[in-house]
C-alpha cells in the first residue's frame, strides 16, 4: 500500500518546469529575438487558420490547442509544414 504517483501528475510537473524554464530564458533574451518570436507565432497562427479553412474542403484540419500553438510559435512557417506533415502521416 505505497504512496503512488499518476503518471500524468508526472507530466504536468515536468511540463511545468519546462515552461518556466522556457519562460526564464525568454527573458533573457533581446527585445528583436521577442519580436521575432512574436512574428512567427503570428504568422504561423494566421498559416494555421488557413490551412483548416482550406483543408475543411477536402476533411483535413490540425486542432489548434497549446502544443500546437507552441511548435507554431516557435518555429513559425517551418512548424505548420512540420504539423501537416505529421498529420498526414498519423
Amino acid at each position: 500500500m505505497g504512496i503512488g504517483i499518476e503518471l500524468s501528475v508526472i507530466f504536468a510537473y515536468a511540463l511545468g518546469l519546462i515552461l518556466l524554464y522556457v519562460i526564464g530564458y525568454l527573458l533573457l533574451f533581446p527585445f528583436k529575438w521577442i519580436l521575432k518570436l512574436i512574428y512567427n507565432g503570428i504568422i504561423g497562427g494566421i498559416l494555421l487558420f488557413v490551412v483548416n479553412l482550406i483543408g475543411k474542403l477536402i476533411g483535413f484540419s490540425i486542432v489548434i490547442n497549446p502544443i500546437t500553438a507552441l511548435i507554431v510559435g516557435f518555429l513559425g512557417i517551418p512548424g505548420v509544414i512540420m504539423l501537416i506533415f505529421v498529420k498526414t502521416l498519423i
